[in-house]
């Protein structure tokens, strides 16, 4: 459990953080000599103030070195002074806005800020949203890092900020660097996780930008007025922190996003699989479109709550389901119970991928919950393990598909450009679409 967060203790000195062995001695995080060559920079801020403390050497560095930058702002941080006598949340929120467009202005002048609105202290009630957002602004994530507040910086709005951000890293294939604010204040040094920590080195002229720009958030590091409720927010021990030739960012924590499974959680049923006439028509239809009666071994990517499996499973000798949901995969063991033939296993594809080869791989209304570089992976890996005389049929909805990258279309067309057997079937109609991939001597013969 996070501690709590207090802006106003006396925290942790700067001086104690440079003395450990690890500060600044971390791995570079590197944006054009990295595994991935960065040509866009995305960083998101719960609160004006955050980009240009924790990430704004990255952002000035980025800049300067032609990358596309652009800033997401959830909120206007009106809530800074919640007590105040002298400013209303209207008025500081005005107020914290201009100050982030003149910190933007200093740090990366070409930058585009971004502004979602979401309400100051109450981010985690729209992570979703935000994770939608970031989502339709990255798109195709490959070349692109994605910074953001840490998941466990001890502010409610930058964990939240984080988690969002972690999502949409996941959905888009971006790269994810999470960067510490209250960190350095809350926790002594021992307590980071510098295993998991790379360094953004800073020129002298990017160190004094940054300075530049936090001092432009006027209503953080000076009183609002003379009243104690109007109090300096970011004291000069805190801002100590942020004086430094170097940033710190945590990289190698794994993205996450749970939506599916919590859906999973929440639902007993969430598509209506076994209750809607429309679900069990795709599913006749799936089934109809196959060429062969039987199939020695199959595969179900993303098998949900086991319906369609179900029903493959009188199609194959053998069939393997898997899904990433752990809620899902619990539900589709209890429905299979010991059907034969039939395994259900957790898998997170592509990256895990069962073992074996597969003379049918069904992937239904699971494409589009992929980012694009995963998707292209899952190709790879189908094509991979495919038999010779191997059929892929694909099941998706047509419609876009809110919070994610591609949408069904967008899925068919890149398996039909890819390298797998041509497409010799396909169904199409207001709200579904079938392709069936197989090779065309796989195909019935009408004749015999």
């Amino acid at each position: 459990m996070t501690a709590a967060f207090t802006h106003d203790g006396a925290g942790t000195d700067a001086e104690q953080w440079r003395h450990h062995p690890s500060w600044g001695a971390v791995p570079e995080l590197g944006l054009l000599n990295g595994e991935v060559r960065c040509t866009r920079l995305v960083v998101v801020a719960a609160h004006p103030d955050d980009e240009s403390l924790g990430a704004g050497g990255l952002i000035a560095t980025a800049a300067a070195a032609g990358l596309a930058v652009y800033v997401v702002l959830l909120t206007a941080g009106e809530a800074s002074h919640p007590a105040s006598p002298t400013m209303s949340r209207h008025a500081l929120a005005t107020r914290r806005l201009a100050e982030a467009e003149r910190a933007l202005g200093i740090l990366a002048p070409e930058a585009p800020l971004v502004f979602l609105g979401a309400s100051d202290g109450a981010v985690a009630g729209v992570e979703a949203e935000v994770t939608a957002s970031l989502v339709d602004l990255i798109g195709d994530g490959r070349g692109t890092l994605l910074a953001a507040p840490w998941r466990h910086d001890g502010h409610t709005d930058h964990e939240a900020a984080g988690r969002a951000a972690a999502a949409a890293a996941l959905r888009t294939g971006a790269r994810l660097a999470e960067y510490p604010v209250w960190m350095w204040h809350r926790d002594r040094p021992d307590q980071a996780p510098w295993a998991q920590m790379r360094r953004v080195d800073l020129s002298p002229q990017v160190t004094q930008r940054k300075w530049l720009a936090i001092h432009a958030h006027a209503t953080q590091v000076r009183p609002l007025s003379s009243q104690p409720e109007d109090g300096v927010m970011l004291s000069g021990r805190m801002l100590a922190h942020f004086n430094a030739p170097v940033e710190h960012f945590v990289t190698e924590a794994a993205p996450e996003d749970d939506a599916l499974d919590e859906l999973h959680r929440r639902e007993l049923d969430p598509w209506g699989v076994d209750v809607r006439w429309y679900e069990e028509r795709k599913r006749q239809l799936t089934l109809a479109a196959l060429p062969r009666p039987r199939f020695s071994r199959g595969l179900e990517i993303g098998c949900s709550r086991g319906a369609l499996a179900e029903q493959l499973a009188d199609r194959c000798e053998e069939l393997v389901a898997v899904d990433r949901s752990p809620t899902a995969v619990a539900r589709a063991r209890a429905r299979l119970g010991d059907t034969p033939g039939v395994r259900v296993e957790e898998r997170d594809v592509p990256r895990e991928w069962p073992e074996g080869r597969f003379d049918l791989v069904v992937v239904s209304e699971i494409g589009y919950f992929l980012s694009p570089g995963s998707l292209d992976g899952l190709i790879e890996r189908i094509s991979r393990s495919l038999e010779p005389a191997g059929t892929v049929l694909l099941c998706h909805w047509r419609h876009p598909v809110k919070g994610w990258v591609l949408d069904g279309p967008d899925v068919h067309a890149r398996f039909r450009e890819s390298s797998l057997p041509p497409e010799m079937a396909h169904y199409q109609d207001r709200d579904v679409e079938i392709s069936v991939l197989c090779p065309p001597t796989a195909w019935p013969d009408p004749t015999a």
